[in-house]
């Protein structure tokens, strides 16, 4: 990574699948998001193995073709072999789209993403995950973070992104960003990560919970779903926010119709539970 700068050449609404009540996630009243405990999916890790194998064993067979990447406002120099970009659908298309003769020098331009983001996603790209790693305890049959490295230093939950000019999780935008590039695996891993955080304000989830809502399609909910349903588990901490207040009375997104939605279905729920009767197939809209 270098600090010299390059001029590039010129050149969603909530799904009736996804029921907010399925989110891995919870909100504690007083200090955000905790922990709480997730079911063993032996085919992340397995997948995840089997990605860093294909990857980095010795008798892998990487081509010595190498990409440079220009990331950022401040144009951030990254390298990446092209054989391990290419296991993203859209850096595959964008080398071929770009260079179509391999002699050629590769060097491709992404202004819009923020270098930390991209790191992480090289890291994954090369070892299966981001740091700090998902550690399966096997005793608790639960999912945790990897103790925190301390050569690596402490770790922030939260990234400033300059699309929103304030701090938004991190592992939205690593979702996100794994969204545009057709990274399905990742996706997975960043949203498990996201249940896992705490102590995060208000104003940064509802930042975020934006930021998601404006950056996947209205197919794709899993991230929308988790961030209703974490609004609505931490209802009394988020009525009592100006934050909320403001974010509503300014508008603009499809997230508090949804999230109006989700809660009078938790209602109804709430209401056929107490009562003993079934509960009826509803739509969303």
């Amino acid at each position: 990574m270098h600090s010299k700068r390059f001029d590039p050449p010129p050149s969603k609404s909530f799904s009736k699948s996804h029921r907010a009540s399925k989110s891995n996630a919870s909100f504690s009243k007083s200090h955000g998001i905790t922990k709480t405990r997730h079911d063993s999916r032996r085919r992340l890790t397995t997948s995840m193995s089997q990605h860093f194998d294909a990857t980095m064993s010795p008798e892998s067979a990487l081509t010595p073709s190498i990409v440079t990447l220009v990331i950022g406002r401040d144009q951030r120099i990254f390298a990446a072999h092209e054989d391990v970009l290419s296991a993203s659908p859209w850096f595959q298309q964008a080398l071929l789209d770009q260079y179509p003769d391999p002699q050629n020098g590769k060097r491709l331009h992404l202004p819009d993403d923020e270098p930390e983001i991209f790191s992480s996603i090289l890291e994954y790209l090369y070892k299966g995950d981001y740091y700090p790693r998902l550690i399966h305890n096997k005793r608790r049959n639960s999912w945790e973070m990897e103790p925190l490295d301390e050569e690596r230093g402490g770790f922030e939950a939260t990234i400033y992104h300059h699309a929103t000019d304030g701090d938004i999780l991190k592992d939205t935008v690593i979702y996100c960003t794994a969204e545009k590039y057709g990274m399905d695996e990742l996706k997975r891993v960043a949203l498990r990560k996201q249940g896992l955080q705490s102590g995060v304000q208000c104003s940064t989830i509802l930042a975020s919970a934006r930021y998601a809502y404006n950056n996947t399609p209205d197919t794709d909910s899993k991230l929308r779903a988790h961030y209703l349903a974490l609004i609505i588990r931490s209802r009394n901490t988020f009525k009592r926010s100006g934050t909320m207040q403001l974010e509503m009375f300014n508008g603009g997104t499809p997230l508090f119709f949804d999230l109006f939605v989700a809660l009078c279905n938790h209602v109804d729920d709430m209401s056929a539970s107490a009562s003993n009767t079934p509960r009826s197939n509803r739509h969303f809209f």
